[in-house]
């Protein structure tokens, strides 16, 4: 078994803390892991995307092209990157900031309202918990537990408060995709399909 992901958006969205995240949890769980993050000279506000590998054997290349996973915070990034995900993949994008979709009928697509979802809980910066809770919502790879952990894990010191407020937010985002299951499959046949959902796409209905 073998999970590649690409998580890619904007400086200052939360993207590489994100993906070290998943790392720490698929590490959590029993799992190979790799990270490497890639961002632009402006930092906050210029492009961020990093990548991701959790596998039950060794990683022989931490480099991801295409991936099984993506996670896409605004449009430039959906436009680069989703048609290098798998047949069968998925693409969880933050709808409310990402006004177009793939275009693809081969993977499964949830349009998630992270950022109004994050700001109606009073916590803008955690639109990215909330794309990791609804990636929880249609890949069961990882578990909240191990999730939880990683994010303990991940944040510094000075910033301990902000687990409770993150963990609220990862808990937003698994509630709202149940609530709203992609159309055409139930949020139970994407969690059970998620590396093999070919032919399974919609946009999470509530979320054009």
């Amino acid at each position: 078994m073998k999970r590649e992901y690409k998580i890619a958006g904007f400086g200052g969205q939360g993207i590489l803390f994100l993906g070290q995240v998943l790392a720490y949890a698929g590490m959590q769980s029993g799992l190979e892991s790799c990270w490497i993050p890639s961002y632009g000279p402006e930092m906050r506000g210029g492009t961020a995307n990093c990548q991701v590998v959790l596998s039950d054997r060794r990683v022989r290349s931490p480099l991801v092209y295409n991936p099984d996973v993506a996670l896409i915070f605004n449009k430039p990034s959906l436009e680069r990157f989703s048609p290098d995900v798998k047949p069968g993949g998925i693409v969880v994008l933050v709808s409310d900031l990402i006004d177009t979709s793939p275009g693809r009928s081969d993977i499964a697509v949830y349009a998630v309202p992270a950022k109004s979802l994050a700001d109606a809980a009073g916590e803008p910066a955690t639109l990215n918990m909330v794309v990791a809770g609804a990636l929880l919502a249609v890949d069961p790879l990882l578990r909240r537990e191990d999730v939880e952990a990683a994010i303990w894990k991940v944040t510094p010191p000075h910033r301990q408060r902000m687990v409770a407020v993150n963990l609220r937010a990862l808990d937003q985002g698994v509630d709202w995709v149940r609530a709203h299951p992609a159309e055409g499959t139930t949020g139970a046949e994407n969690a059970a399909n998620a590396a093999g959902a070919v032919g399974v796409v919609g946009m999470a209905k509530g979320a054009r």
